[in-house]
């Protein structure tokens, strides 16, 4: 189960950021990046990962995915650069899609960096503090703070500068309303799959419960 999840993570980290040029409306004040509705999904992932096989198992998928985003970033460049078929007519759109602003992209590799490790670290805290007890707590708590964090530092990167500091404290406001409903509706998904884990491989989850306690 373990190499599923990590797999599944940083296939979704990945596709969030093929996405992320898209920009959809929820409402008439809350507009987010079509990037955010898959992202958000990475962090029930990483805290399954945590509670059932450890901190460590949880940093080193943050660190593939970071490593998998370098690479990304890589190999879309070096696509762009190609030369294009003499009938091949989409090479602008092509462009477009794909190259990022340098800041867009500083911004997104700081924020998750930063935010995702945080993420484990304030799970494994708890995870120390109450045993197998209050998933739902360590959960919450770590998907909110971590994701607060992600879009404080993404925005402000991205879009100091660009536009008044209230329309920036909007941006981050309304995101965030938003990543906050989904960390509370996916708590279900998260006891479904830690206790998936468990029943599949019992004699790994149990080492890394001892481990952390």
């Amino acid at each position: 189960m373990r190499y599923y999840l990590s797999g599944i993570f940083v296939g979704l980290l990945l596709l969030s950021n093929i996405v992320a040029v898209k920009l959809m409306s929820i409402g008439s004040w809350i507009v987010i990046p079509a990037a955010a509705v898959i992202y958000v999904c990475t962090y029930p992932i990483l805290d399954v990962l945590t509670e059932a096989y450890g901190k460590d198992a949880a940093r080193k998928t943050v660190q593939t995915g970071f490593i998998a985003q370098l690479f990304s970033i890589g190999f879309i460049w070096i696509a762009i650069q190609l030369p294009a078929a003499p009938f091949y007519e989409h090479q602008e759109a092509f462009e477009t899609i794909f190259t990022a602003g340098f800041r867009v992209t500083i911004a997104s590799l700081a924020a998750y960096l930063i935010s995702q490790n945080l993420d484990v670290t304030i799970f494994d805290r708890l995870k120390r503090k109450h045993g197998n007890q209050k998933l739902w707590v360590r959960n919450n708590v770590s998907t909110m703070a971590s994701q607060l964090v992600d879009t404080t530092i993404f925005i402000t990167i991205a879009f100091a500068g660009t536009m008044p500091i209230g329309a920036l404290l909007g941006m981050i406001a309304s995101q965030y309303v938003f990543k906050f409903i989904i960390a509370i509706l996916d708590t279900p998904i998260v006891y479904l799959l830690v206790s998936l884990c468990r029943k599949k491989e019992p004699e790994i989850t149990d080492q890394a419960i001892s481990l952390q306690n």
